[in-house]
């Protein structure tokens, strides 16, 4: 059961083909979304999921392409009678300031709304987020423009480890927050300050000395250049994929990594 969705793998200017990113993680008892910079209804919708199913979402932080539908989700679930809480997680930083953006909509307002409980993560490598029956997810800050977290998700059945650096440019921290995991998303939106490239993402990778590495938050459309694999290839000799929307990564099983995302939808 436990698998993780990609809804999203842009960049901050999506496409048709590819919207900004954001995944999902599917437990049998936790629906957990990462980041939505856009509503992710209709997303979950297609990718066969319900959103009403969502019990969490973490707010990796507070930039437009990753945190501005928010509001529109937590409206939509109110007017279509959502009644079960919904918890969130992210930095002081990124939580104030989502309370403060829904507080401009006066949600506090919107009558019989359903209980939203935030839980502010301090900014420590490795701090324990939540905890179920399928899942744990840890949380580590990164090198972005503002206060960021990259994910470190540990599947409890099949023993294997998914990491997500989020936004950042090349750090100690992501490393760390990496070592050993069987897989690595990692942000190849190009070298520059708080970002990375494809070869530093390789860099990474070999570094933390993971299974397999999926490139995601990478420009897309008429803004896509050069060859990222290969640039990857550079620096990390393991298995390399673009993460494309509504590839799906199975982590039910003790399976080969080579198993990963072989039914997806990555042609998308």
């Amino acid at each position: 059961m436990p698998k993780v969705i990609i809804l999203g793998s842009s960049n901050a200017i999506p496409t048709r083909e590819s919207e900004n990113t954001h995944m999902v993680v599917v437990g049998g008892d936790r629906m957990l979304l990462i980041d939505s910079g856009t509503n992710p209804i209709l997303r979950l919708e297609e990718a066969g999921l319900d959103f009403n199913n969502l019990t969490d979402l973490v707010l990796t932080h507070f930039h437009p392409d990753h945190a501005s539908g928010i509001p529109l989700l937590l409206m939509d679930m109110w007017l279509m009678g959502r009644e079960r809480p919904l918890n969130i997680y992210g930095l002081h930083y990124t939580l104030d300031r989502l309370e403060g953006l829904m507080g401009f909509y006066n949600w506090s307002e919107w009558p019989n709304f359903f209980q939203v409980v935030f839980h502010r993560i301090p900014a420590r490598e490795l701090t324990p987020v939540l905890e179920c029956s399928d899942f744990s997810v840890l949380a580590s800050p990164v090198h972005h423009f503002i206060p960021t977290i990259g994910l470190r998700i540990e599947f409890m059945k099949s023993q294997k480890t998914l990491a997500y650096s989020c936004d950042t440019e090349p750090c100690d921290e992501v490393v760390r927050l990496s070592e050993g995991a069987d897989v690595l998303i990692h942000e190849a939106a190009g070298k520059s300050v708080g970002h990375s490239s494809a070869e530093q993402a390789g860099s990474i990778a070999q570094r933390a000395e993971v299974g397999k590495l999926y490139l995601i938050h990478y420009p897309t459309g008429k803004y896509a250049k050069g060859d990222l694999l290969a640039e990857a290839r550079s620096a990390f000799p393991g298995d390399i994929a673009l993460a494309r929307d509504f590839m799906v990564l199975d982590f039910s099983k003790r399976i080969p990594l080579s198993h990963f995302a072989r039914g997806d939808r990555g042609a998308r």
